[in-house]
């Protein structure tokens, strides 16, 4: 049987991540944590919130896990601070997986993994610790994802890819096969990668520009 829960994180993913595991999940939520000076309510979700700092003594981890539901600010830096001190005060922090996602790797996911519906995981692919799949994602066959990434919604990753550590990949981005992504990338929306990228890496497309005529004035539509 599952320990209770405590979720760290009071913004939009903390809300889904207490929404996820209540509804899919064999965990019950038991409260909330953030750094004492981002201590505002006392509630969140209807249930007591406690600074971090605290967070041992309220909700002990002989009795708690701790989930970290925080976004890839700091191209995914704060979210890979707040693991490292949850392991260091003897957590474990469980990974949430769809039941609406196709997983096929053979349980080849670490720790506090936030893996949501219609993510595809072909054979033997390997996923590290601290990874967000937002939904909608191919990750293709012989794949592997290392720790601390962000994959946003409708993302391709074909067979063979290798996206190193600490990665922001936006939404609707394109990887051929066999090509590695460096360690700290940011590729921006509708990006197509056809070749390595070395780390830290900046790749980004043009955005759309509205047209000069209105779309009033259009003849056929």
């Amino acid at each position: 049987m599952a320990k209770d829960l405590v979720i760290f994180g009071l913004g939009d993913i903390g809300q889904l991540a207490h929404f996820y595991f209540e509804n899919d999940s064999d965990y019950k939520v038991a409260g909330f944590t953030v750094d004492r000076d981002y201590l505002q309510d006392a509630e969140f979700c209807g249930l007591p919130v406690v600074a971090f700092e605290d967070v041992a003594e309220w909700f002990p981890s002989s009795n708690y896990d701790l989930f970290i539901a925080l976004s890839y600010a700091k191209l995914n830096e704060l979210r890979e601070e707040k693991y490292l001190a949850a392991k260091a005060l003897g957590y474990h922090t469980p990974s949430y997986i769809s039941s609406h996602a196709t997983v096929l790797n053979e349980g080849r996911i670490g720790e506090n993994c936030f893996i949501l519906e219609d993510n595809t995981i072909q054979p033997f692919v390997t996923i590290g610790n601290n990874v967000v799949l937002w939904s909608g994602n191919h990750i293709g066959h012989h794949s592997t994802i290392q720790d601390h990434c962000f994959l946003a919604s409708h993302i391709v990753v074909s067979g063979g890819v290798t996206i190193e550590e600490s990665c922001f990949i936006g939404v609707n981005v394109t990887l051929r096969d066999h090509i590695t992504v460096g360690r700290k990338c940011l590729l921006g929306a509708g990006t197509i990668l056809l070749e390595d990228a070395a780390p830290e890496g900046l790749y980004k497309v043009s955005t759309s520009e509205r047209a000069r005529i209105p779309s009033t004035k259009l003849k056929r539509i």
